[in-house]
């Protein structure tokens, strides 16, 4: 038999509800699709949790996460504002210390879902 080295898993907690729209996202990535006549080959899903209104943003597999922030930024902000909180998977590019950093000074809360539960 195997050991068990996570811990044990406890009732699911509810999101909470957004009472603004675009006031929380939810962000994920889609990679390795076929490439597009621009090199396109990764799409960055943007969704409001409120209204479920979406953004699909193209983009290049190797984009550097500062180049990715700037295209939030004109992207989303620039339309919406800034969100009082994203929830995002633990993708590495959720999880650097410049995205960190960037959503910290505009006061963002970053919501990370856990791999198995993304209604975490």
């Amino acid at each position: 038999s195997k050991i068990e080295h996570q811990k044990p898993s406890g009732l699911l907690q509810p999101m909470f509800i957004p009472e603004w729209k675009w006031d929380s996202i939810a962000m994920d990535f889609v990679s390795g699709l076929p490439k597009t006549a621009k090199g396109n080959d990764c799409i960055w899903v943007i969704v409001d949790r409120l209204t479920k209104s979406t953004h699909f943003i193209a983009f290049k597999t190797g984009t550097l996460i500062p180049k990715l922030a700037e295209i939030y930024v004109d992207q989303i902000v620039r339309l919406h504002g800034i969100p009082s909180s994203i929830v995002s998977d633990r993708d590495p590019r959720f999880t650097s210390r410049f995205w960190e950093s960037l959503q910290e000074a505009v006061g963002t809360k970053l919501r990370m879902s856990s791999a198995y539960h993304p209604q975490t």
